[in-house]
């Protein structure tokens, strides 16, 4: 059995975090990669490392004096070695970044040093050897992540160490520059670390015991999720479901590795399994519920649309024109309905409609702000009658006015359209007649 373990920053924020990581860690001889994030907040109002490097380097950019907002950096990392009761010193490490800040080494290095430092930290802690993720994570010179390239490197390279530490969120070119991944990232780099290992289980710990059918901003202690599979994970964090960098599925899931959500702070809860399939029924007819606001629609009519060849076509390549992409593309006989990030949109409206004129010829063009678009995913739905009709049905008695449903052929999501102002209303709505009615 190989576990491979990635700690968010909440998970490492503190010396006291840090205790309970390396409980959960040694608790288990197959947990034997671990991948940390940088430290995160501390309490309420306190600041990231990360958004801390991010500010010292800007500093340094503008030519401006860092030396205060660094040794506050480094303090971090002191007071978190000093409660571990570690013998470690970073002021070396602190030297060269300095030097390098100065020398403009990029926000990418500069943003990378905290999963660097917290790797170096982590790694003396356990006894573990540090394996620099600019080593073995690699990018492409466009910026896009290398895998098979990094999956050679890195599948070598571990071959021979039985236990390591690779930090977090980074990697680099081909000619040793680091590049980081999009915020969140570490989780990706436990996925990779996952995959080139051929673990068993990659487990990543958070401070959250798995994921929710429901956001609890919107739903008072919803209920959690047991089992989700991979597709439905990419449905629900692509609408807005954070607990997982939505990034981190592709590596594992080729290989058929099983990820495990789990608390940091409550490590005995089971958490959520992702798995790339499951004979396992969830609880309920739907898995969860997740969305976004701040959509809007644009809706094409022509008479006798639906004979006309390449109308489609023609209409979205309006849209590719000025670089914006469409989330969803409900379509009738006489209709075609385009929906858009409003803010990505609305500075180029009327470029857009303009264009729809002079290559599709429509007979007119409506545009609606102010949208929201929430997915309801479940492997179930497609075993239960009636999914859809419950949906109008909850919203309809919520007295909420359904803009579009879009299903997919798969039956796993649907797709619904409302307005802003009832975004919380239709969410709460389809959760009580699917969750709330049945527990």
């Amino acid at each position: 059995m190989k576990k491979v373990v990635k700690f968010g920053g909440s998970s490492l924020a503190t010396a006291a975090q840090f205790e309970k990581a390396g409980e959960i860690i040694r608790a288990d001889k197959d947990r034997v990669y671990v991948v940390p994030s940088a430290p995160g907040k501390r309490f309420d109002g306190d600041k990231k490392v990360t958004d801390m490097l991010y500010f010292c380097y800007a500093l340094a950019e503008e030519g401006k004096d860092f030396t205060k907002e660094l040794k506050e950096i480094k303090g971090r990392y002191d007071e978190i070695i000093k409660g571990l009761r570690l013998d470690l010193s970073l002021d070396e490490e602190f030297r060269v970044i300095e030097e390098n800040f100065r020398k403009g080494a990029g926000a990418n290095y500069a943003a990378s040093r905290g999963e660097y430092l917290n790797g170096i930290v982590m790694a003396k802690y356990l006894g573990y050897e540090m394996i620099d993720a600019a080593e073995v994570i690699l990018f492409y010179d466009d910026g896009e992540f290398d895998p098979e390239h990094t999956n050679r490197r890195l599948s070598k390279r571990l071959k021979d160490v039985p236990k390591a530490v690779i930090p977090g969120f980074y990697g680099a070119y081909a000619d040793g520059k680091v590049k980081t991944f999009s915020r969140g990232g570490s989780d990706i780099t436990g996925s990779i670390v996952a995959r080139a290992c051929k673990a068993d289980v990659y487990e990543n710990w958070t401070d959250v015991s798995g994921f929710l059918i429901a956001d609890p901003h919107i739903i008072d202690d919803p209920e959690g999720i047991d089992t989700i599979t991979y597709r439905e994970l990419r449905e629900l964090s692509y609408m807005g479901a954070a607990v997982l960098h939505e990034d981190s599925i592709f590596p594992v899931q080729r290989e058929g590795i099983p990820i495990n959500i789990r608390n940091t702070n409550d490590p005995e809860a089971p958490g959520t399994w992702i798995v790339e399939s499951t004979c396992q029924k969830s609880r309920f007819t739907i898995t969860g519920i997740a969305g976004k606001k701040g959509f809007c629609s644009i809706n094409i009519e022509k008479a006798k649309m639906n004979s006309e060849i390449g109308f489609g076509r023609k209409v979205l390549q309006a849209f590719e024109e000025y670089g914006i992409s469409f989330e969803h593309v409900p379509s009738g006989i006489d209709t075609f309905t385009v929906f858009v990030h409003q803010d990505e949109f609305i500075d180029k409206e009327q470029k857009v409609v303009s264009a729809i004129h002079r290559l599709a010829s429509p007979d007119s063009i409506e545009i609606e702000a102010d949208l929201a678009l929430i997915a309801v995913v479940g492997r179930g739905m497609k075993s239960q009658r009636g999914t859809a009709g419950r949906i109008f049905s909850a919203l309809a008695h919520a007295d909420v006015n359904v803009k579009m449903i879009d299903q997919g052929s798969s039956e796993l999501n649907i797709i619904i359209g409302v307005e802003n102002a009832d975004f919380e209303t239709a969410i709460k709505a389809i959760y009580d007649i699917f969750v709330t009615a049945n527990l």
